[in-house]
């Protein structure tokens, strides 16, 4: 077994034995933890009780982070004509159309999220398999299938959060960075289990949200109380 280096094992040593905490207790101890030399992630993951195969138990949504994330998030655009205008004034990375296809076609995915206006999907929907295991296949649902490109790109620059369950009815996002104030850091983890709570699906029966943990990009992982957490 590899031997934990000094770092590490103060901070599993900091988290042992604490669990179930409040979010403000979780936030402290998980961003005095993040101590790395870069500026790490702060990172939530919900563990729900759903079953994803099934259409009526998909959990998908978005949310604007009250402190957005810390990221410097890349914007692609599929649009023509006025709105490709449009995107590029709002501040779009990249906007194209089939040239922005072919493109993606061949490899080269330089974005975090892909917008796209309704005209444009037919050329969208080539591109499913590639851009679907990505969870950056634009959809009507989330905001990014829309004529407003305007907002979409400003809402997706300033902090706006995709999230969606996966294989086991997990969710993850990150929420801000350990360079946030914890306060900051509070409100954005609230706004984020909030969204996924009001998120819950149809088909979603006895206990929706089991565990709730949070962590940073190279530290151990806190659990949260989740009735707390939840408001519940």
């Amino acid at each position: 077994m590899a031997k934990l280096g000094k770092r590490t094992r103060a901070a599993r040593e900091a988290v042992a034995g604490k669990e179930n905490l409040s979010v403000e207790e979780a936030v402290s101890l998980v961003k005095g933890n993040a101590t790395s030399k870069f500026d790490e992630t702060i990172e939530i993951a919900l563990n729900l009780g759903v079953d994803t195969r099934h259409a009526d138990q998909m959990v998908r949504g978005v949310v604007g982070l009250p402190n957005g994330t810390g990221k410097a998030m890349r914007v692609a655009v599929f649009a023509r004509g006025p709105k490709a205008d449009e995107a590029k004034e709002a501040g779009a990375d990249i906007v194209g159309a089939e040239d922005l296809m072919e493109t993606i076609q061949g490899g080269t995915i330089e974005f975090d999220r892909c917008i796209a206006t309704p005209d444009m999907m037919p050329i969208v929907g080539r591109l499913g398999k590639v851009l679907g295991p990505r969870n950056l296949m634009p959809n009507p649902k989330v905001g990014t299938v829309t004529m407003d490109v305007k907002a979409a790109v400003e809402a997706a620059k300033g902090g706006e959060v995709q999230f969606k369950a996966e294989k086991g009815g997990v969710v993850h996002a990150g929420v801000g960075k350990a360079s946030f104030d914890e306060a900051k850091l509070v409100e954005n983890v609230r706004a984020f289990i909030s969204a996924v709570a009001k998120a819950k699906p149809s088909g979603a029966k006895g206990t929706y949200m089991k565990k709730i943990a949070l962590s940073s990009t190279m530290g151990p992982g806190v659990t949260l109380d989740v009735a707390a957490a939840a408001g519940e």
